[in-house]
């Protein structure tokens, strides 16, 4: 235990923030990072409990609730606290494959299933997300963090389809037991979502590149503008290796099935933050040479020319109250949009826990994200609208002016759960660019079809139901086709990036015996 009475001896604090009018001004990452003896003591608060439901994945009611990779939570908190850098490190790295990821994108499982966040308790959860943070950012400075070559190779190939955080996972792991792993990629960089979906704010793409130069050094191969399905052929890459996994994310956008969404500036969320990804990247390197960085307004023009995505002095409306929607928030905000309204269908949630909602459960309960605290500092009010839908797109000569919303609300009709109008509530709201992050309906079909593998109902591809590898994980990630096996979003539909590494790593485990079996 780290400290018995660490949990009384200090007080919860996390990272901080750089106030919203400062930050918008950048696509800078924009948390400053305690220093180290706060952060030890951030530390020593963690109770070595009997039963750290932090690490356990505890399903309730159909929810996880603590960490989905079972991270040893307090043991690396004691090292940390203990000064032991390198062992905290030894012992995160154990279980966690990117913890420089989830330490910055992760909503943090683990803490909200914390004992310290017990309302009983009431000192405030542990800083597991940013203790963890600190422990691989100093794991990366002092040079504990070193090409890990195996010392012997099994001669067997794997080709992960897909560069996501599932198939970094899998590549990653079967590397380390010695297979040799390349990775088919059809963007032109790895990453997934982590490089095009997220923005440069809350995980800058140096990170995501930092980790692969690493995975390269240990000898993991990357193939990127590999688009398999079309550009690349899947028989190939049947032939060739000796277990195949798909980790090609769940990408299907879903549509607002609305009249006049084909209008032009109607664009996918996640199209709309890859395209602005793009732009950062590009200027950071055309101006790195001299030296200086790039302002918006260079960012908002780069996206105008290449992408033809007017955003600044624009009024921005974006379908989606999740995380997406607020990152394109965020991202609008700071190109420049004159206003930005976010549009939910669900009801706003209550500030503090109902009763059907008791801890250790996820709390449902409403939250000021970054980019409406940004919307709130620079125009003065929530962008957030609750219980409203778009119900038309109002188009010019083709391009968008205004959309039609409608109040809306669920109710239990023949004994099923329909989302009603409400009569008279229709409203019509100017907008010039509409973006769309309203999820996901599944994967992109065409690579799953290529390998000659089933989709579900869901949009995801069929696993075997019976484990017969000997595997201790409840999943199974094996299809139909015994040398093809899935992971991550493409696997289980929409979620989180602890979730696609979680994935990752036990479909790794799976190919690991399948290999093996074959020898």
């Amino acid at each position: 235990m780290s400290k018995p009475t660490g949990f009384m001896d200090y007080k919860r604090i996390e990272n901080g923030n750089i106030p919203p009018l400062e930050r918008i001004n950048n696509f800078k990452e924009f948390h400053p990072k305690l220093d180290e003896k706060a952060r030890r003591e951030q530390a020593a608060r963690c109770m070595n409990c009997g039963v750290p439901l932090c690490q356990s994945a505890l399903k309730l009611k159909g929810m996880v609730t603590g960490c989905p990779l079972h991270n040893y939570i307090p043991e690396w908190n004691d090292a940390l606290y203990k000064g032991q850098f390198d062992m905290a490190a030894w012992r995160l790295l154990k279980t966690s494959s990117f913890p420089e990821f989830t330490g910055r994108v992760c909503p943090a499982l683990c803490e909200k299933a914390c004992n310290c966040g017990n309302p009983v308790v009431d000192t405030g959860a542990v800083t597991v997300h940013d203790n963890e943070l600190f422990i691989i950012e100093k794991a990366f400075e002092s040079g504990y963090m070193k090409p890990q070559i195996p010392a012997n190779r099994s001669g067997k190939k794997v080709a992960v389809i897909g560069a996501g955080p599932a198939g970094l996972a899998v590549a990653d792991w079967l590397n380390r037991r010695g297979h040799s792993v390349t990775v088919y990629e059809r963007e032109d960089k790895a990453g997934g979502l982590l490089m095009y979906g997220i923005p440069n704010m809350k995980l800058e793409k140096s990170v995501i590149e930092r980790r692969v130069n690493l995975m390269k050094a240990e000898g993991v191969e990357f193939v990127f503008n590999a688009d398999v399905g079309h550009s690349t052929s899947a028989d190939h890459i049947l032939s060739q290796y000796d277990a195949v996994a798909l980790c090609c994310g769940a990408k299907k956008a879903r549509t607002l099935k609305v009249k006049g969404e084909d209008s032009y500036g109607v664009f996918f969320a996640v199209d709309f933050l890859k395209s602005v990804t793009k732009c950062v990247i590009a200027t950071q390197e055309a101006l790195s040479q001299i030296d200086m960085q790039p302002t918006n307004g260079q960012i908002a023009q780069m996206l105008l020319d290449r992408y033809g995505i007017a955003i600044e002095g624009k009024k921005v409306v974006i379908v989606g109250g999740g995380d997406t929607g607020n990152d394109c928030c965020g991202s609008a905000i700071r190109l420049g949009a004159a206003s930005v309204t976010q549009i939910e269908m669900m009801p706003c949630p209550p500030v503090e826990r109902a009763a059907d909602n008791p801890w250790p459960e996820w709390p449902k309960v409403l939250k000021v994200d970054y980019g409406a605290e940004e919307s709130l500092a620079k125009f003065g009010q929530d962008p957030r609208i609750y219980e409203t839908t778009v119900k038309e797109v109002i188009s010019e000569d083709s391009q968008i002016k205004a959309i039609r919303t409608v109040q809306v609300e669920f109710k239990n009709i023949d004994g099923k759960r329909q989302l009603v109008e409400r009569p008279g509530t229709e409203k019509t709201v100017p907008c010039d660019l509409l973006l769309v992050a309203a999820g996901f309906v599944g994967c992109e079909e065409y690579t799953a079809q290529a390998f000659g593998t089933e989709l579900g109902p869901r949009g995801t591809v069929v696993t075997q139901e019976v484990v017969s590898t000997g595997s201790t994980t409840a999943g199974n990630y094996v299809t139909k086709n015994p040398k093809i096996f899935t992971a991550g979003d493409m696997h289980r539909g929409q979620s989180l990036v602890v979730w696609a590494i979680a994935e990752g790593r036990e479909c790794a485990r799976q190919i690991d015996e399948y290999l093996n079996e074959q020898r």
